[in-house]
């Protein structure tokens, strides 16, 4: 079963929104119970949940992220995913430094289409969730089958769902 973990830095905004639209994806291809789609933070506070923002933005793509509690990113975490992808770089340096046998599995998710950035941080702010949100949806819709491809070609492990 592939397993993918979408991270950022508080794990409430940028990668549950990853999460959620990767499964609206997979749903929509029917393959979402053949999946595992996570997310995790590298400095999250364990238990909280998105901001009014965040939920009102995952409504307008027609998800509801409302039960998501955030958690962050440790060893026994990530250790099940067969692709992580980051949202910054720093994030992406910090996992491969601290966790170094996840280390080859660990994208930025900007490079699934090529390129190497960062996905803006949108710090609560209604405009700027937006902005995020359209982002990652332009890198999941274009880079969907590579992160398909990476997924499976490293499938085989079992991840823990807590989600």
């Amino acid at each position: 079963m592939p397993a993918v973990l979408f991270v950022c830095t508080g794990n409430i905004a940028r990668s549950p929104l990853a999460a959620a639209m990767f499964r609206q994806r997979l749903k929509a291809r029917g393959l979402e119970g053949d999946w595992v789609v996570e997310s995790a933070g590298t400095w999250a506070y364990d238990g909280e949940s998105s901001p009014d923002s965040v939920q009102q933005v995952a409504r307008e793509y027609g998800l509801d992220v409302s039960a998501h509690r955030a958690r962050r990113v440790s060893g026994d975490l990530l250790a099940p995913f067969d692709l992580i992808l980051t949202m910054e770089r720093g994030h992406k340096e910090a996992i491969q430094v601290e966790f170094p046998r996840v280390a080859a599995r660990t994208f930025l998710l900007s490079e699934m289409v090529g390129q190497r950035y960062d996905v803006p941080d949108p710090y609560d702010a209604l405009d700027e969730v937006r902005q995020a949100a359209r982002l990652i949806d332009a890198l999941l819709s274009e880079g969907h089958a590579r992160i398909v491809a990476l997924a499976q070609a490293g499938s085989g492990n079992t991840p823990k769902t807590s989600q």
